[in-house]
């Protein structure tokens, strides 16, 4: 039976389930509900007095078996997330990128990466127990903190902790809420999010534009007149056209526009919303450049370490070097944020906003606040923000905006190449990679319909600056079509020549299908679907050489990262596959 341990001021209790453990400075309850084969756990810890936790976890007994795979979600959008097998290792940032990189994911947090045999994942994880079998752990509720899941191959054991050490309480505080179930993935998922009270969105997939991958931040109000033209010019009608990074004149600065869009963003969104099209701006709510007033005018806005520096949350060259948190619980900046909201929403009539590194937010733990109460408090503060239009939330942890996004990025930014390869040396788990961005997609489908709606990112069909080729293009567009809902581009369209648009015909005839399983054997996936009336197989080969995947008796042989789609006869009406596939 699964105990929990406490431990706080120095002292390490024992909590049994379904009884009151009393001690001198506090009680917890610790309840276990089942029905219906899913198990709830609830650990309260009501305090006598002030204290300060150290450690909050439950243990939990279980075997693993050589041919199970283990599902890790990594710490925020970006973060590589996938099954990995048994014999594989989780590698932490190396040194030497640290000071760049270590705050884009959990590589500032204590003692994760343990070498062999330790798994770690956030919010929820399962054990891949056979073909569509699981035994799933979920947290649901960050609001509380962050849930950690630590699988110990070796001693058998799960460790679900709450990251809390530190944290000072003089008031009654819901420690850990747990869901457990054995089950296919649909039912496991479903159950998952019925149990967090979230309703399942039914709407189709959202087709769209982002300035990013083509321009960056070299973009101007002609720019994006002309691309928005193209779609007119080619009759592609798209439901949102989003202008992203590059129009301000520094991160943090969102009201001081450049110069190079002459006629302002509200009529650039007007100039949008003309065509039948909702208008999307991207924003970075919660960092500032070093160049940006606010940087150089509201030292006093920056969020603080322990010593009074201020905090880095990262370092692009396009920013010029290093940017910097805000301090959310300041005052003046929610009246900024809350000001600079109301005139891209109420005075600029933008229907959509994309906001980006929503991390930096939670990157230092206050005395009463964990990392994850201040990221669920946040996100809260955004959604009331922004009301009943459009977010999409990136580099942001996933479980702390379940139920407050339309649409959530799942994976890394793509790469204009397959991969990165100095940042995978660096072992950047965040790194821009094509790869990574589709491993995660692949690792994360579930989550669609459910939690949000799923934004894998761009697809790209072009020729000119653009170095995957058409077997690549066409994989990062048959993935991104099954498995998101959420179907961007950043190409100039009126360059498309006949073969591109032939491409780009699969975005309809995928689009919307029904998924049943993904399947994953080392880099090789499958993708079981149906289509109106007709079940599929789309065979995925992530590797770098040629894979045999068997369909029905058959064997396909798959080049590196290519993709094949095929009618699959073996699917009965249910979708239940009546035998399993082998990839060798």
């Amino acid at each position: 039976m699964p105990n929990a341990f406490v431990k706080y001021n120095g002292k390490t209790i024992e909590a049994f389930p379904n009884k009151f453990t009393y001690e001198e400075e506090l009680y917890v309850d610790y309840k276990i509900i089942s029905e219906d084969g899913q198990r709830r756990f609830q650990l309260h810890i009501h305090p006598k007095q002030n204290i300060q936790l150290e450690q909050v976890y439950i243990e939990f007994p279980h075997p693993y078996e050589h041919d199970f795979k283990l599902f890790c979600n990594g710490f925020q959008s970006w973060t590589e997330s996938r099954e990995y097998a048994l014999d594989e290792v989780i590698k932490p940032l190396r040194w030497i990128a640290k000071p760049l990189m270590k705050n884009y994911g959990d590589y500032h947090f204590d003692d994760l990466y343990k070498g062999k045999n330790h798994f770690h994942s956030w919010t929820y994880s399962y054990i891949r127990l056979g073909f569509r079998s699981m035994y799933f752990l979920g947290s649901l509720s960050e609001e509380s903190g962050f849930t950690l899941i630590n699988h110990d191959t070796h001693q058998h054991k799960i460790t679900v902790e709450r990251d809390c050490s530190g944290l000072e309480l003089n008031h009654s505080y819901l420690a850990l809420d747990l869901f457990e179930m054995r089950g296919d993935d649909r039912a496991v998922f479903d159950a998952y999010f019925r149990e967090m009270g979230l309703e399942k969105p039914q709407q189709s997939s959202t087709i769209g534009w982002t300035s990013w991958y083509n321009y960056y931040t070299n973009i101007s109000e002609e720019i994006i007149l002309k691309n928005l033209q193209h779609f007119q010019d080619n009759n592609q009608p798209i439901d949102i056209f989003q202008i992203d990074d590059g129009y301000q004149k520094s991160v943090g600065d969102w009201l001081d526009i450049k110069d190079n869009f002459p006629k302002g963003m509200k009529h650039l969104a007007h100039s949008i919303q003309a065509t039948g099209t909702k208008a999307g701006l991207w924003l970075a709510p919660f960092v500032c450049e070093k160049k940006s007033r606010i940087y150089q005018e509201k030292k006093d806005w920056l969020l603080k370490d322990e010593k009074g520096k201020a905090v880095v949350a990262g370092y692009t060259p396009l920013w010029g070097g290093w940017f910097y948190a805000l301090d959310f619980y300041n005052a003046e900046v929610q009246d900024y944020l809350s000001g600079v909201f109301h005139t891209v929403i109420q005075k600029w009539g933008y229907d959509m906003v994309k906001l980006d590194f929503l991390y930096a937010v939670a990157l230092m733990p206050r005395k009463n606040k964990t990392r994850g109460q201040i990221m669920s408090e946040a996100m809260q503060f955004l959604r009331r923000l922004v009301g009943n239009k459009l977010i999409l939330g990136c580099g942001v942890p996933l479980g702390s905006c379940f139920g407050l996004v339309d649409f959530c990025r799942i994976g890394a930014d793509i790469h204009l190449k397959w991969e990165h390869r100095l940042l995978k040396w660096l072992r950047n788990r965040e790194r821009v990679s094509t790869l990574v961005a589709l491993r995660s997609v692949l690792g994360r489908w579930q989550l669609t319909q459910g939690a949000f709606q799923n934004d894998p990112d761009v697809f790209l069909l072009r020729e000119e600056n653009l170095k995957l080729d058409l077997t690549e293009k066409r994989t990062v567009l048959i993935v991104n079509t099954l498995l998101g809902k959420l179907l961007f581009t950043s190409d100039d369209i009126s360059k498309y020549d006949e073969k591109t648009w032939e491409l780009h015909q699969e975005l309809e005839r995928y689009r919307d299908s029904e998924i049943h399983y993904v399947h994953q054997q080392k880099e090789t996936y499958q993708i079981f679907f149906k289509k109106e009336d007709n079940h599929f197989c789309a065979m995925i080969n992530l590797g770098d050489r040629v894979a045999t995947i068997s369909l029905n008796g058959s064997q396909y042989n798959l080049k590196a990262h290519e993709t094949l789609v095929q009618l699959d006869q073996s699917m009965s009406q249910d979708g239940v596959l009546p035998w399993e596939n082998k990839v060798y």
